[in-house]
């Protein structure tokens, strides 16, 4: 028997918990913990935590942005002794991304030193960079010494941090934010300051307004890395008044003439997050994989700028066909998303419109200003008391001496004799000899002066609704005129544009053309030989297999599988599997029944008709382009049931149709006898008594019915009256000399 001593650890039996119940309840904890603490920002000042403590950390360390740099060791050091009880290194990553002008569009840490580049190359270890604030982190702290945001305690009880920043710059929306969090995202892209303060503007002015007329304010993100946007106005729309969706985002390109007819298209900006370094590899491995024929070239001559220049396979490559395949298969283009998941007053994960962050950020700086206003007036009357006791002292200056020099109980006596408050008795006992001068007395005055004003100003602006937007309204126009369009941080860099519509299909062109021979075996193995091969003699097949059919073909033309089921698969020929083995399965490609089997195959020409047969002789025309499948899962086309299936597909091209049975009757007679369908069984077209069709031919009637013996040689019949009927007969014995196999031969092959 187990001791039971084990089973109970000290103070007491152990408790039993219901498993699923303890489950969901330390995992709400955890999710709550990361939603409203780690990924999602808070809409009032846009900030996570991690930042958050970071801007505060270093404001205490007096990092000012006219003042001199820390190393930035001492002030991780500081973050996380302080306020963030996380890894140094989280600390730093997070405080190197604020200082890059590449991925923040509003640096709130002025860096000094190696923090990363556009390349992918990470930032210096922090005992060597160096950081302060910049304007816009200090636009964020602004007033926070004012009683303007509500402090919490620290993680260890023994400081406080706030809990938002008075934020008087729109920092959510102009610097953006992402994260993920549990059951949750958020995706915010940049936006340009100058914009989002005409917006708020215009807000203010007219509460109401509609989504529709902000997005005329801010037409769309604005991005530290530049580019285009050619996302249509109506999406872009829709996105900000969901607070979800995407905006395609292009790199910005220009091209250079080189003399001689010759050119090179250079990419100024690159699109948002996308690592220069990494883009150059995926390129040039796309090069090797030949995906990019019209590519010649790329070199990389950026220096403090973007510049990579892109040159051509020839001087006839048209520059817009081959940033349209670059864009295609690279990040030159991406998508940038739009989830606008934020904590709403700081308490509530929400998604938000555009309209309900901006009106969220302007409510905030409402609370700010009246909580600032309220701070500034309790300074004023508690120094408007004291200048009031000054100027009793100076009126009584000599009976205030006498009292101080003879009275044990100097304050009580002069808060009792002058009927002043203990703050006025206090500053009378502890003001300097010096400042009993006359000039003194008049400084006072002017001052208490002052500050009267300035609280009668105050306390209208607390009473004046319209006052306070008026005030906020002033703040918004420094902000602008401080990071506006003018200024060389605040100017748009990202621009819009409509994607370029070209005639040219994109998926030919983007495949180098190359001459290859399709070999596909009798148990379905299918590759592609480079080039034309006529000597089919050698190409070697697993044991006990054997060619079934082998067409001439080119990479960038599409192929045709005919199966037995009635149904047409399409395979690009550049996906082929190359010659030099067996080859890989048709059936890995396309979805084939086991019961299926391929009947024949052939170079796609969607400019034709076909004509398709079942083994009981019903068939129909059907245009090739309605034959194009695009999915693995095939097109249906020719319906067979039972034990019949797919048979024949010959090119409809001529006037008449001959149909020859395995009981090697022949019957001719006019195409226009045979319905055109998209799909169905279609007609009769020959009748037996035994067996099914062996094989079909279109042909002209002037030009007469032809077909090929087993050693390649073409006859002709020169008279076909025998075999001319209707529709659905039986027919007669084929011509003299006809191939044993019943096969005409040169059917669509």
């Amino acid at each position: 028997m187990a001791d039971e001593s084990i089973l109970e650890p000290e103070g007491g039996a152990i408790a039993p918990v219901n498993l699923r119940e303890a489950l969901e309840e330390r995992y709400l904890a955890y999710a709550l913990s990361t939603i409203m603490h780690r990924a999602l920002p808070d809409v009032r000042d846009g900030l996570k935590p991690v930042h958050r403590r970071l801007v505060y950390a270093m404001n205490g360390l007096k990092l000012d942005p006219e003042g001199g740099f820390k190393k930035c060791a001492k002030i991780v050091g500081e973050v996380m002794g302080q306020y963030h009880p996380h890894g140094d290194q989280a600390i730093y990553d997070a405080l190197a991304r604020l200082a890059q002008s590449f991925a923040v569009r509003y640096p709130l840490i002025d860096g000094q030193g190696n923090f990363g580049n556009i390349d992918g190359d990470n930032p210096a270890a922090m005992r060597y960079t160096e950081a302060r604030m910049t304007d816009v982190a200090a636009a964020l702290l602004d007033g926070i010494n004012e009683d303007t945001v509500d402090f919490r305690d620290t993680y260890d009880g023994e400081d406080s941090e706030p809990v938002v920043l008075p934020a008087n710059f729109p920092n959510l929306l102009a610097n953006g934010s992402s994260g993920i969090a549990v059951g949750m995202a958020t995706s915010i892209p940049p936006h340009n300051a100058d914009e989002l303060c005409s917006a708020l503007l215009h807000l203010i002015k007219y509460p109401k307004a509609r989504t529709q007329k902000l997005v005329e304010f801010i037409p769309g993100p604005d991005l530290p890395t530049g580019g285009v946007i050619v996302e249509n106005r109506d999406a872009i729309i829709d996105a900000y008044k969901t607070g979800k969706g995407s905006f395609r985002l292009r790199a910005r390109w220009e091209v250079e003439d080189t003399g001689r007819g010759g050119y090179q298209i250079v990419i100024l900006e690159i699109p948002y997050q996308v690592q220069k370094a990494r883009l150059i590899e995926k390129i040039a491995e796309l090069m090797l994989a030949k995906r990019l024929p019209l590519l010649g070239d790329i070199l990389d001559e950026s220096a403090e700028d973007v510049r990579l220049v892109l040159e051509p396979k020839s001087r006839s490559v048209d520059p817009t066909v081959l940033m349209e395949s670059l864009f295609r298969l690279t990040d030159l283009e991406t998508r940038l998303a739009l989830n606008m998941n934020v904590l709403s007053a700081g308490q509530v994960p929400k998604v938000l419109g555009l309209r309900d962050v901006l009106s969220e950020w302007l409510a905030h700086r409402k609370e700010v200003l009246i909580r600032r206003s309220e701070f500034r007036r309790g300074k004023i009357e508690r120094r408007l008391e004291v200048l009031e006791g000054y100027l009793v002292a100076f009126l009584n200056l000599d009976e205030v001496i006498r009292i101080i020099r003879e009275e044990d109980d100097a304050k009580a006596v002069l808060m009792k004799r002058f009927e002043l408050s203990d703050n006025q008795a206090e500053a009378i006992l502890n003001m300097r000899l010096r400042a009993l001068r006359k000039l003194e007395e008049i400084a006072i005055r002017g001052e208490h002066e002052k500050l009267t004003f300035e609280l009668g100003e105050l306390k209208a602006l607390l009473k004046s609704e319209g006052g306070q937007w008026k005030v906020i309204a002033g703040q918004i126009r420094e902000t602008r005129e401080k990071f506006g369009a003018k200024t060389d941080l605040g100017r748009r860099r990202t621009q819009f544009s409509d994607a370029p519509q070209i005639e040219v299909d994109l998926d030919h062109v983007m495949i180098e053309k190359e001459p290859v021979t399709i070999i596909l075996s009798e148990k379905g193995w299918i590759r592609a030989m480079r080039g034309h091969q006529d000597d089919l003699g050698k190409v070697q097949f697993k044991q006990g297999d054997r060619l079934k059919c082998a067409i001439k073909a080119q990479t960038t033309d599409k192929l045709v599988l005919f199966a037995t089921n009635g149904k047409f698969f399409t395979i690009a020929a550049d996906k082929l599997p190359g010659g030099r083995g067996h080859g890989e399965p048709v059936r890995l490609m396309i979805e084939l029944e086991e019961s299926a089997d391929i009947v024949t195959l052939f170079v796609h020409q969607p400019e034709r008709k076909l004509l398709v047969a079942s083994m009981s002789a019903n068939g129909f025309i059907v245009a090739e382009k309605d034959v194009v499948a695009m999915t693995r899962k095939g097109k249906q086309v020719l319906n067979v049931s039972g034990a019949d299936e797919a048979a024949v597909v010959t090119p409809a091209d001529g006037d008449m149709i001959a149909v020859i049975g395995e009981n090697r009757k022949m019957l001719v007679f006019p195409l226009n006898e045979v319905n055109e369908m998209t799909r169905g069984r279609g007609v009769r077209l020959q009748r037996y008594k035994d067996g099914g069709i062996s094989d079909v031919k279109v042909f002209s009637k002037a030009e007469g019915l032809s077909w090929l013996d087993g050693a390649g040689r073409e006859f002709r019949a020169d008279d076909l009256m025998p075999w001319l009927g209707g529709r659905a007969q039986a027919g007669r014995m084929a011509p003299k000399g006809f191939p044993r196999n019943n096969k005409f031969g040169n059917g669509i092959l």
